[in-house]
Order: structure tokens, then C-alpha cells, then sequence
């Protein structure tokens, strides 16, 4: 080879090399000014204080707003301290007064008991910690802002859903915990659907029950009851959630009647997701927890740094009007399952078609 082409090569090869040089240059670049970005994220935020009670883990839907809610603050650069009440009233008031004394900035609670937290609210504020009610609305007391679903149409779309499953016959008409005024909202939107047609003598209700801590138990005794008063003459049930749905259907098969009739759900629970794939539970309410805990952690924030929150309209509590953020839920039934369920992300696959 020549000389003027050993140079030509030489000069091709290292053009060739610094433009490699130059791509992963521009590459780590890129790279450490993103990292500088989140490091500066976590930086403003670090100070940031967030106290969070929950009700309990007993649940697959509040072991999703947990892992969520701690994946956000980690990545806003935040303190979570959590605290897990397990359906005990007592507890999680003992458990929020603690975590007032560790001086957090705010306290994003999920009330067992709705009515219980007035003297707590009232402390916090004195002591400048803000209030967050998370998706159970905290009842006569102040909050700062309610982050939740629309629970009224939870029950809307319950309801309606029954009554053109089954729009006259025997009825069973359950509702959750008594002291969860989500229970009451959930009831008062299904029985919009329903009650036109109690009046009007097609429908009739042989059993109408709460199940105390949502418990699939208490469900099932409720369910046990009516079947042997009517003769396992029912022709619709309204089971509050997915877990009360449960205890139902648990009945049912007793009688050989499981997926004979259509039953009602909430949450879309894996389990609650296998059971409408197989055909003992009509439907579920898909309230997608990811998007509720990621936006209580960043209204808190906003709160903490006294940054406006678009609140998009406002809740009575029975002692204020308190601004509010609710997120729309989406009906579940066998027909769009995977699309909404499995599509997006929510479960696997695997888990719902085992």
C-alpha cells in the first residue's frame, strides 16, 4: 500500500473514532445532566416531610397504593413515613398523633373510621401540618384536600349494571363498613339505578346488609341468610367490592348457583379478575391506584411548598366544602378485561387467564 493511502486510512479511521468518541460523549453528557436534573428534584425536596396512614395491607388494592406512594416519594427525593392501622380505629389514631410529634410536614391519612379524626385534624393544623384525605373522605373535620375516585359513580356504575343484568326478581343489596363513608357513597350511586324499580314493585329486596371491615366473611353469612329466607330464589346481588364479592360467590357455589347469578365487584383485584374470566363474578370497578398515590405524594408537595393544587371542584364533609381531585373509574366486565386490566400494565397476563 502506498503512503497516501496508509494516510488516507489513518485519517478515515480516526474520523471514525472520534465520532464514536463524540456519540458516547454527547450520550454521558446527556446522561449526567439528567441525573443532575433528578438529583436536583431530590434536592429541593429532601427537607419534605410526608406522614402516611393507611388502613390496612389485608387488601391487594391498598398493597398497590403503598408500593406506589413509595416508589413516588423516592423519586421526588421526599421522606415517606408510613404507618399500617389494620382496620383498628384506636391504632391508626395512635399512629397519626406519632407521627405529629415526629414533626412531618403534612399527613396524607385513609381514614378506618371517617368521623374519628376531627380532634386530630384540628391538632395538626394548630401545630402548621397540612391534611390530605385519601380516598375516603374525612368526615366534620378540616381537610386540606381530598385525593380520590368518583365514588358516587363507583356505585352508578354498579347499579346500572345490575338492573340490565337483571331488572326485576329478588335482590340482594349489600354495602360496605358502616364508618367508611365511601361504603355510603357507593350504596346511595347504585341505588340510583335501583331504587326506581323497588318502587315500582319489580324488583324486590330480600336482603340489604352491611358487611362490618368489608370482611368476604361477613358477606357470605349475609349471603348464606338470604339464599335459605328465599328459597336460593335471588336474581341479582350488589356486592360492594371485589372481597364482599368473594364471600358471595363462596355461597353460591354451596348451591351450585356460582356464575348463575350476576353479582357486582370493585377494586379489580387479581382474584376478582381470574373469578370474571371464569364466569361466577359479572364485573369489577378498575380504580387505577397508580395514578391516585402518585398524585397524593405530588399534591403534597405542592401543599409543603404552599404551591397551588388544581382542585377540580369541591366535597362537603359535613363541616366544609373541601377541595377536591377525584379520578374517573372504569366499569370491568368480561368483554374489555384484557384491554383494561392487561393492556395497560395494571395486571399480568398470566395472572388473570390462569
Amino acid at each position: 500500500m502506498s503512503k497516501s493511502k496508509k494516510f488516507v486510512s489513518v485519517v478515515i479511521a480516526f474520523l471514525m473514532l472520534f465520532s464514536v468518541l463524540s456519540m458516547v460523549g454527547c450520550k454521558v453528557e446527556k446522561d449526567t445532566e439528567e441525573n443532575k436534573e433528578d438529583s436536583h428534584i431530590k434536592d429541593k425536596n429532601s427537607d419534605i416531610v410526608i406522614g402516611l396512614s393507611l388502613p390496612t395491607q389485608q387488601e391487594e388494592r391498598w398493597v398497590r397504593d403503598k408500593e406506589k406512594m413509595e416508589e413516588v416519594a423516592k423519586e421526588e427525593g421526599v421522606t415517606l413515613k408510613t404507618q399500617i392501622a389494620n382496620q383498628d380505629d384506636a391504632k391508626q389514631l395512635n399512629q397519626c398523633e406519632n407521627l405529629i410529634s415526629q414533626g412531618v410536614d403534612i399527613l396524607i391519612i385513609a381514614p378506618n373510621e371517617a368521623k374519628n379524626f376531627t380532634s386530630l385534624s384540628e391538632k395538626a393544623h394548630k401545630d402548621g401540618i397540612k391534611v390530605i384525605s385519601y380516598d375516603r373522605l374525612l368526615l366534620d373535620t378540616e381537610a386540606d384536600l381530598y385525593v380520590s375516585f368518583d365514588n358516587t359513580k363507583v356505585g352508578e356504575l354498579q347499579g346500572q349494571y345490575l338492573v340490565e343484568k337483571a331488572p326485576k326478581g329478588n335482590y340482594v343489596i349489600l354495602s360496605g363498613d358502616p364508618g367508611d363513608n365511601n361504603a355510603k357513597m357507593f350504596k346511595e350511586g347504585a341505588m340510583k339505578h335501583i331504587q326506581p324499580l323497588i318502587d315500582k314493585g319489580d324488583i324486590k329486596v330480600v336482603s340489604e346488609q352491611a358487611c362490618v371491615g368489608w370482611k368476604p366473611a361477613e358477606a357470605q353469612k349475609h349471603m348464606e341468610n338470604a339464599l335459605t329466607k328465599s328459597g336460593n330464589k335471588i336474581d341479582g346481588i350488589l356486592a360492594p367490592n371485589d372481597g364482599t364479592a368473594n364471600g358471595c360467590i363462596q355461597a353460591l357455589a354451596a348451591q351450585n348457583l356460582a356464575g348463575k347469578i350476576p353479582i357486582t365487584g370493585q377494586d379489580a383485584e387479581k382474584t376478582g379478575a381470574q373469578r370474571i374470566v371464569e364466569g361466577t363474578q359479572s364485573m369489577t370497578i378498575y380504580k387505577d391506584t397508580r395514578l391516585l398515590g402518585e398524585a397524593a405524594i405530588k399534591a403534597a408537595i405542592s401543599i409543603v411548598k404552599g404551591e397551588d393544587v388544581d382542585a377540580q371542584e369541591k366535597i362537603d364533609n359535613g363541616k366544609m366544602d373541601v377541595p377536591s381531585n377525584l379520578v374517573e373509574p372504569v366499569i370491568v366486565t368480561e368483554d374489555n378485561i384484557k384491554e383494561i386490566l392487561v393492556d395497560s400494565g395494571y395486571l399480568k397476563e398470566e395472572d388473570v387467564y390462569k
